[in-house]
């Protein structure tokens, strides 16, 4: 039983670890990268749908991604989209896709991209100690069943369970962190 707690809370640190890192990709860098509006919502068909379904995505420049829909008839609300998402890049459209071109950063908008992920990798680990707040009441649920120093093991491997990861969100941040600040 023990050993089921901790690998599902195992299971669920890496989840979020992984979640962080998606989440740190969406923090542009003045290079082009299609993560930043994959996930924007465009009304196509009379339905929401995801960009990521609509179109595919292409980098001709480093600092140039052309969104090309696989129906031409989505190019305006691929555009309204974007604008609407309020990412501080403004589309240009010749008819058939969609092309955004990322500004050099500011060292001051570097500064405020650096704060942003520091808030994510936060909101990542504060995730992981609600993970092993749970994992500890899964094991309290246990005492009688099994022996205290059994609990007490299963308690400090838990404790290093989360260390481990989240030293690989600090990881991450500080990787993002330098090519954020990178010039």
């Amino acid at each position: 039983m023990i050993q089921m707690v901790l690998d599902e809370a195992s299971s669920s640190m890496s989840d979020a670890v992984t979640h962080s890192r998606r989440e740190f990709s969406t923090i542009r860098t003045g290079r082009a990268s299609s993560a930043i509006v994959e996930k924007i919502n465009v009304v196509a068909y009379g339905v929401e749908m995801r960009m990521l379904e609509l179109a595919s995505f292409s980098i001709p420049e480093p600092r140039q991604l052309l969104v090309t829909p696989h129906d031409p008839a989505n190019v305006p609300a691929i555009e309204k989209a974007i604008v609407q998402a309020d990412l501080g890049l403004t589309p240009g459209n010749d008819g058939r896709s969609v092309r955004l071109s990322f500004p050099e950063l500011t060292e001051e908008r570097r500064r405020d991209l650096v704060r942003m992920v520091n808030g994510m990798a936060e909101d990542g680990k504060n995730r992981m100690r609600g993970l092993r707040r749970n994992a500890r009441k899964d094991l309290d649920d246990l005492e009688g069943s099994v022996s205290e120093d059994d609990l007490k093991w299963a308690g400090s491997r838990l404790d290093d369970l989360i260390h481990g990861f989240e030293a690989e969100i600090d990881s991450a941040r500080q990787a993002k962190e330098d090519e954020l600040l990178e010039v």
